[in-house]
């Protein structure tokens, strides 16, 4: 846990350096308007030939002239550039000092070492208890509590573990969201009370000789989902191909195919059918592996029992580190649980549809009116998200001059930063470190909005939403060269 503890604040220094570089003004040197516009429109004009429905805008930052604009007022569907949108009104509704709150409450009485009484856990929406910023050790939290029991001398609980999750509103999974990829981890249920990213780590290893039936391993196993192998070992690499599924609604993990006898393991997060009771009984086996045993059921509920409550113990995750998560990341379901988080806090609501108003007052105070876009979720996930890349450099720079904005920019990935999927992207000087920008990818869609810094040491916000690809490689190979061009003769 140290370890992972100082890889993560190393790269957190490492990114307030880059930030300080960025915003730090060189001097500034003229730029040749006509040939950065030139420069850009030959690099456009590649663009098109893999993007049939491009869009693409340009401002600077300090005097917010528009620099660049080609169909930069259609409306395209922008994937996880949604998630600017979701962390941006965050940062300006909720604030950097916002923590998300899972309290541990206990009813009865104590006799003998033991808890004459029932146990709640009053679901505060929060992402993070999972073993991500712990060593990956995702019952680290959890641990934590059963030792407050401990130091209470209590070494079993006699009644109900109560699961309040009223915080959020169901339904759990979005309506917009593909039916037959639920299982997959982009696509993760949303509840008030979340463990591991409401995921398992199958992986899938071939057996001792070919005809073997495959290993498989869940981790963690906690007997949430029930496992059907019918995955062989083969000796050819040309026969490898696992499959790895759980229908929707079912607890029954499938895994088809063939493994190649020498070929590494196979690994998938899939997520769980029912996140709450995930979170109870992974809850209980940390516990128990504390030495505090827990005697009565599960008791999911909306709402907190009556009774004599008394606090026992907690667990609070901080809004910088949930949003890092999001934007550099781009992981769908921290966004959702934003969303929902805003909704709770800001309309009385945990809905996506209270989230949205969130998002939507926003907008409007960034001078984006309702009708002129479409919203659907927090991450991007639906195809219903839809801008235009005009109203994404007018959002980005609205943070980039907000009292908050500093704490934005830090949670964007940047160009060559190490440990992401940038971190051999714009990696050369003089882009290393000098684009800070949220990516995004659907079928089709491939879409890229941020910050540059221009050698000259002028400052942009760029959107460039690439609609209807050919593929989307080629996209992101023409998204860097429109950025070098701006890095070069911005």
């Amino acid at each position: 846990m140290h370890t992972e503890l100082q890889r993560f604040s190393k790269a957190r220094w490492a990114c307030r350096v880059a930030v300080s570089m960025l915003l730090l003004q060189a001097a500034l040197t003229p730029t040749a308007l006509g040939d950065l516009r030139a420069g850009l429109n030959e690099s456009v004009r590649a663009a098109k030939q893999v993007s049939s429905a491009l869009s693409v805008h340009i401002l600077e930052i300090a005097s917010g002239e528009e620099i660049y604009s080609y169909n930069a007022d259609q409306l395209r569907i922008i994937a996880s550039n949604t998630k600017l949108l979701t962390t941006a009104a965050a940062f300006d509704t909720l604030g950097p000092a916002f923590f998300f709150e899972t309290n541990v409450l206990w009813r009865g009485e104590l006799s003998d070492g033991g808890l004459r009484g029932d146990v709640a856990v009053l679901g505060g929406g929060d992402p993070n208890i999972s073993g991500r910023h712990y060593g990956g050790d995702p019952l680290v939290v959890f641990r934590q509590w059963a030792k407050e029991f401990k130091r209470l001398g209590v070494d079993r609980i006699e009644g109900d573990l109560f699961l309040v999750t009223g915080l959020f509103e169901p339904p759990l999974v979005h309506p917009d969201w593909p039916r037959d990829q639920l299982h997959r981890w982009y696509e993760a249920p949303v509840a008030a009370l979340s463990f591991s990213d409401n995921c398992v780590l199958v992986r899938v290893s071939p057996g001792s000789a070919p005809g073997d039936a495959a290993r498989v391993e869940l981790i963690p196993d906690l007997g949430v989902l029930r496992v059907e192998n019918r995955a062989r070992t083969v000796d050819s690499s040309r026969r490898h191909k696992v499959v790895i599924d759980r229908r929707n609604g079912s607890d029954v993990l499938m895994i088809s195919g063939s493994v190649y006898r020498r070929a590494v393991p196979v690994e998938s997060w899939i997520t769980v059918p029912d996140p709450v009771h995930y979170f109870g009984v992974a809850l209980k086996a940390a516990f128990e592996e504390e030495g505090v045993e827990l005697l009565g059921g599960l008791r999911p509920s909306m709402r907190l029992p009556s009774g004599q409550w008394s606090w026992v113990t907690g667990h609070r995750s901080d809004m910088m580190t949930t949003v890092e998560v999001i934007n550099k990341r781009s992981q769908n379901f921290y966004a959702e649980s934003l969303l929902k988080a805003m909704g709770a806090q800001l309309c009385g609501s945990g809905s996506w549809q209270a989230g949205r108003q969130v998002i939507e007052e926003f907008l409007e105070r960034v001078g984006i009116q309702e009708g002129e876009y479409r919203l659907a979720d927090g991450s991007g996930m639906s195809r219903d998200n839809k801008f235009t890349a005009r109203q994404l450099t007018k959002v980005l720079r609205y943070m980039f001059d907000h009292p908050n904005g500093r704490e934005f920019l830090l949670t964007l990935p940047y160009s060559g930063e190490e440990g992401l999927h940038w971190e051999n992207r714009l990696a050369d000087e003089p882009y290393r470190g000098n684009i800070f920008a949220k990516t995004g990818g659907l079928n089709g869609v491939s879409t890229l909005s941020g910050y540059a810094k221009a050698s000259s040491g002028k400052l942009y916000a760029f959107s460039i939403l690439c609609n209807r690809t050919t593929g989307n490689w080629g996209a992101v190979k023409a998204q860097d060269r429109i950025l070098r061009v701006l890095v070069d003769q911005g």
